[in-house]
């Protein structure tokens, strides 16, 4: 009994490129893309009744996107914290600089 060669879903190989490649060097366009594809392919593979292949390529691309726009939102956030601390902190020191005299 043979089984015919199931194809793998193009979008879903395009999902796990672009979530690597959001890893190296195309960030936040690389994740979306990633994301995007991702959705597109598991729906497309859903959709196929079993002539797609390719969920799992899909869901890497979906987790590699996700955890790097998370990085990326991470990243920003603790930069505002830290610059809004520092600024903070010279405000405060002038502040009481200019009570001083």
């Amino acid at each position: 009994m043979n089984f015919p060669a199931r194809q793998t879903c193009t979008t879903a190989t395009i999902s796990l490129v672009f979530g690597i490649l959001s890893w190296c060097g195309l960030t936040v366009i690389g994740a979306v893309v990633a994301i995007v594809c991702g959705h597109m392919a598991r729906g497309e593979i859903r959709r196929s009744n079993g002539a797609l292949d390719g969920d799992g390529l899909a869901t890497v691309g979906l987790v590699l996107g996700y955890l790097h726009l998370l990085a990326v939102f991470l990243f920003v956030f603790c930069l505002f914290v830290f610059f809004g601390g520092v600024a903070t902190l010279i405000a405060f020191g002038n502040h009481i600089h200019h009570f001083s005299h």
